[in-house]
């Protein structure tokens, strides 16, 4: 089988002897390659986890709401999960090089028509993921103004700000927004690491203990939708093989990154949840997380660490958001490329800028998509910031697993069409072990997405009753119906585009012998 590493390279390599500039009409549509090594392209995707957002943030409402004692052994075992959906996910990347990872390894295993219904799938679920951050971002900044400037705005203006600012960003060369993930991603990793060394250093009354890690406090009611709350904390490793094409050597540096990403966060989420609850001690964690919520963190480190460490943990703990928001906003614009480079948005979709070489339309849609959404629940806004049924959190939490859901989909989807793409070529005996692993992994995401759906009123603090237990999730049905109801019209109308979903750069060779 010809890969598409080869034909990106002819494509990215067309180019005129005077600057690079390409002399193949189609050039315009290719992502700058040789933008991001190892160490650059790890920043973006983990940049997406927001490792602080995830301790003050998911850790506290896991304890809280579902009583979990052993999230720590939950952060393992979801580890596991996702490393066995990663063996076969990151073979699929050595032979598929797309910056719309998961609907082109959907398209190559189940076909342009399933593909379709992924991409719009994905589409949606990285802007809820992204949008849904502005919510907290909103809340938090103008918490800080308040406190430490006296300054009272409402949220939605620094919330309009920060989807500017990240607008802007977007527009700019892949390498910078790499540099500003790093830098911000590193800070608030060894403020963590910090907080960790200090509750192991200064244990509660029961010590330096390990309860947290046996097996019988992940027993009752709770344990699965603490699942679904503690896998939203891993999203962000999946997104390495999204920048293949901005890599030198994407057979190489993409499933590298990939299994960096998910061991890296899982060992990093389960060691500081146990810290947590080494903090505490295990059989406070509950109560102390339900008094404090979502300031148990900040807790924490006052009484160890001083008052000037927690100003500044709140600080970055802003800051680790905005870095979530860029790496989203990265991710969407090249779903958004790519999607329109295969004629399933419009072409203008699928150019990118001239001077950096981004994909600067897809950039704009998802800044306006973000702002128009922000502005909505804005007008909304008509109580208190601290009632749980303001807007400014409900954005949060309502398009937050939204995302969530339609990824975990994606990741389930995907591991289907990792086995069907090895079988269909005859690989099945050579790639035997890859294939145990993703259906393994697929069963578990499957059961994971189950469990999702069922508890949806419990993850947006929704009532049983609510009629969103069943809108909310509803949208990423709704967006897999249309994806798949585009995928037929483009097979039955236009069936050289359906051909090409999926394609990549390989769609560059189509165009170039057609031309020819």
């Amino acid at each position: 089988m010809t890969t598409d590493s080869s034909s990106s390279t002819n494509a990215s390599t067309s180019t005129s002897a005077a600057g690079g500039i390409s002399t193949f009409k189609g050039q315009e549509r290719a992502l700058r390659a040789d933008r991001l090594g190892t160490g650059g392209l790890l920043l973006s995707v983990l940049a997406a986890t927001a490792p602080l957002m995830v301790v003050a943030g998911v850790m506290p409402t896991t304890f809280a709401v579902m009583g979990i004692v052993g999230q720590p052994l939950l952060f393992v075992v979801l580890g596991v999960v996702l490393i066995l959906f990663s063996i076969g996910y990151a073979e699929m990347s050595r032979h598929v090089h797309n910056a719309g990872a998961f609907y082109a390894y959907i398209s190559r295993g189940l076909g342009g028509t399933a593909g379709a219904g992924a991409a719009l799938v994905a589409l949606v679920a990285y802007n809820a993921l992204q949008i849904g951050i502005y919510g907290i971002f909103g809340f938090e900044v103008s918490g800080l103004l308040a406190t430490y400037a006296d300054v009272e705005i409402a949220w939605w203006i620094p919330a309009l700000v920060a989807a500017l600012a990240v607008g802007l960003l977007g527009w700019l060369k892949i390498d910078v927004n790499a540099r500003v993930l790093g830098v911000l991603l590193v800070i608030e990793v060894l403020l963590v690491v910090i907080f960790d060394v200090a509750a192991l250093a200064d244990p509660g009354k029961e010590g330096l203990s390990l309860h947290a890690f046996n097996p019988d406090t992940l027993t009752g009611a709770g344990v699965g939708t603490a699942l679904c709350f503690c896998i939203a904390a891993f999203l962000g490793f999946e997104q390495a093989p999204v920048y293949a094409e901005e890599t030198s050597r994407p057979h190489v540096l993409v499933p590298r990154v990939m299994f960096l990403a998910v061991g890296g966060v899982a060992v990093f989420f389960a060691l500081s949840s146990w810290a947590l609850t080494v903090a505490t001690g295990p059989a406070a964690i509950v109560g102390t997380a339900q008094k404090q919520s979502a300031g148990l963190l900040f807790f924490l480190t006052e009484s160890r660490l001083g008052g000037t460490f927690t100003d500044v943990l709140h600080v970055l703990f802003v800051t680790g958001m905005f870095a979530a928001l860029l790496s989203f906003h990265n991710v969407v614009a090249r779903y958004a490329f790519a999607m329109g480079r295969e004629g399933l948005l419009p072409a203008a979709f699928g150019r990118t800028s001239g001077t950096s070489g981004a994909p600067g339309t897809g950039s704009l849609l998802q800044t306006v998509v973000a702002v128009v959404v922000v502005v909505g629940f804005a007008i909304a806004d008509d109580k208190p910031a601290g009632d749980p049924t303001a807007p400014v959190l409900q954005l949060f939490t309502w398009f937050g697993n939204i995302g969530a859901l339609g990824v975990i989909v994606l990741m389930a989807a995907a591991s289907l069409s990792v086995v069907v793409f090895f079988v269909r070529r005859g690989a099945a005996g050579a790639q035997a072990w890859r294939l145990v692993t993703s259906a393994l992994a697929g069963l578990a995401l499957l059961v994971i997405a189950g469990y999702t759906v069922k508890d949806f009123e419990v993850l947006v603090g929704a009532g049983p009753d609510s009629s969103l237990s069943w809108v909310l999730p509803g949208i990423i049905g709704l967006a897999l119906v249309a994806g798949l109801v585009l995928g037929l019209v483009l097979r039955a109308r236009a069936p050289e585009k359906h051909a090409r979903i999926g394609l990549g750069n390989e769609a560059f060779q189509l165009d170039k012998a057609a031309s020819s």
